[in-house]
């Protein structure tokens, strides 16, 4: 049996009635300031899991730099500037990554304090929800994308 014309939803009504149901879900989780308990679990669980394979990737950065320290100390006999300032670059490269490391070590702790002190999700600038989308994405984030924006563009 074929639907008329004028019962078959268009897209544009397909889109604004999920935009609608959207917004509607996004005011509803607003109004309560809340998430599930098992919602914040996962979370939580998902960002201690970050934490630890971050923390294991920078120990080993860190294993890394003293092991390459110890072999330029003993190989260097010889060097002429040229291998001297390689040497130096490498090691100022590891150091750069680790600090990079580190930084995102202390993103996700201060995201884990947010998830604890109820702040987890909203916007540290304006106040307002962080979308889901973003926050799947990157999970330590603190602003909403308009405030991320302006803050890239100073």
């Amino acid at each position: 049996m074929a639907q008329t014309a004028q019962s078959k939803p268009t897209k544009a009504t397909k889109a604004t009635s999920a935009k609608s149901a959207g917004n509607a879900g996004r005011a509803a989780a607003a109004k309560r300031g809340t998430r599930s308990e098992a919602d914040t679990e996962e979370i939580r669980n998902a960002l201690r899991e970050r934490h630890l394979e971050l923390r294991t990737e920078y120990d080993q950065t860190v294993a890394d730099i003293a092991e390459l320290q110890r072999d330029r100390l003993t190989d260097s006999a010889g060097d002429d500037q040229a291998d001297t300032g390689t040497k130096t670059f490498e090691r100022e490269q590891e150091i750069s990554l680790a600090n990079n490391i580190l930084e995102r070590i202390n993103q996700v702790e201060r995201a884990l304090e947010r998830l604890d002190e109820g702040s987890y999700g909203w916007c540290e600038r304006c106040g307002n929800a962080i979308p889901v989308e973003r926050l799947a994405a990157f999970p330590s984030a603190t602003l909403c994308v308009s405030c991320k924006q302006l803050e890239e563009r100073r």
